[in-house]
């Protein structure tokens, strides 16, 4: 790997620093992140990276979703966009990688770009995408969507726990929710994506792979959840006499992992990652729960039938217990695949850097999952150890960062100078 870096064209030092610099803010623990989407940590960071992309000379601006842009122009202003990026939102207990790879990677990209005095054909444009992670509004991709007039009704009345809505947290970022239209890129207007990042699972870890080539993101399907039984004394009410709406959401749970085990090797995954009790008293019968759902499988088939049958058991743990449940789709996204064309031209710059990437599927959905609606796309994978994300533990070496980085800027390049 060494050998290999004294023939980057990337700097792999500036990209290091960078990362350590943006992971200071927010700095939970010694090497975890919380940047919530739109809160203070998060408009710091971007303030940092904006600052960086015009070191660059790039031409930055956010928009009124709350994305940050810096723009490298080309020679040919008619031919649709290269755009790169990702995000640096992170969750409440989050790591120093997760999306921050891809954007300063991105602007590494850029800059590298300009320092070497290219003028790409196409223009690039680097993006830190707003609120990726979802995890604060409890719907996630919001910049990606957004530039691309995906946005729901109502996403703007969604409200963080502290009841505090979309529409009010953009407003204190300094947008304007009135002139999100104005953020809109037209159809046609991007040529392709790219997204480098880390992998957040375990296959390049235990395969002693540095980086991988994606083939395609699995497709999610969130539910909020809601079951709804009667509040007793909890030492007064026989057990047959109770409508208790915790037993219900816990045999839901149970179903949950036995249906996404129920086929040996698949990769289906299901999980439940947020629970609110009411009145949550330890002497009350629950009366009321609230839980999200997490199902996502690479087979849309696949994933169909597991749904039916978790809207199955549901009912059916509901008659047991004698509640009434309502389910609401927050996210329900087919599998997409990345362009084949792009993925070749990674296997050649990989073999020219004296790699041969694994290719594999992504079960975490990513910014690239939005901008896939709208134009070709391609993902690099970067390892993480032991395959953890989501978590302070998060690591990912700066050699393997740098040789995703190096990876990105080839392709980057030979797309930014394709003919139409």
């Amino acid at each position: 790997m060494s050998v290999q870096a004294e023939t980057f064209a990337i700097n792999a030092e500036r990209l290091k620093q960078r990362l350590e610099a943006l992971a200071r803010i927010g700095k939970i623990g010694e090497t975890g992140v919380c940047r919530l989407a739109l809160s203070p940590e998060d408009r710091a960071g971007v303030e940092l990276v904006r600052g960086w992309m015009e070191e660059a000379g790039l031409q930055t601006r956010i928009d009124h979703f709350g994305n940050l842009i810096g723009r490298l122009p080309g020679t040919e202003a008619d031919q649709p966009l290269l755009m790169l990026g990702s995000h640096i939102d992170s969750q409440p207990y989050g790591g120093r990688f997760d999306g921050a790879i891809g954007v300063l990677g991105a602007l590494e990209v850029a800059q590298t770009i300009k320092e070497q005095g290219i003028v790409p054909k196409r223009t690039i444009e680097v993006a830190a995408f707003c609120d990726e992670e979802g995890c604060r509004f409890q719907k996630g991709l919001f910049g990606a969507r957004g530039i691309l007039g995906q946005l729901e009704p109502g996403e703007l009345e969604r409200t963080d726990k502290n009841g505090v809505t979309r529409r009010q947290a953009l407003l204190e970022f300094g947008c304007d929710p009135e002139r999100l239209e104005e953020s809109r890129y037209p159809e046609g207007s991007i040529g392709a994506y790219l997204e480098l990042h880390i992998e957040q699972g375990p296959i390049l870890d235990k395969s002693g792979e540095p980086i991988g080539i994606v083939t395609g993101i699995s497709g999610p399907l969130w539910w909020t959840v809601e079951m709804e039984g009667f509040a007793g004394h909890a030492g007064s009410v026989p057990m047959h006499m109770r409508h208790d709406a915790l037993l219900g959401a816990a045999k839901v749970i149970v179903a949950l992992n036995d249906i996404a085990r129920s086929e040996p090797g698949a990769p289906t995954v299901g999980t439940v990652g947020h629970l609110e009790i009411f009145p949550d008293s330890r002497n009350i019968i629950p009366e009321r729960v609230r839980f999200t759902v997490d199902l996502r499988d690479i087979d849309l088939e696949r994933r169909n039938r597991r749904e039916k049958e978790l809207r199955e058991a549901i009912e059916r743990a509901a008659n047991e217990c004698g509640l009434k449940y309502a389910i609401t789709e927050d996210t329900n996204s087919e599998p997409r695949y990345c362009a084949e064309w792009i993925k070749a031209i990674m296997r050649e710059e990989s073999s020219r850097l004296g790699v041969n990437p694994p290719e594999l599927m992504s079960g975490p959905f990513h910014d690239a999952l939005a901008l896939s609606y709208a134009c070709d796309y391609g993902m690099i994978f970067v390892r993480c150890r032991d395959g953890i994300s989501h978590n302070p533990r998060e690591f990912a070496s700066y050699e393997d960062i740098a040789l995703g980085t190096e990876l990105l800027y080839r392709t980057a390049l030979r797309i930014a100078n394709r003919e139409a």
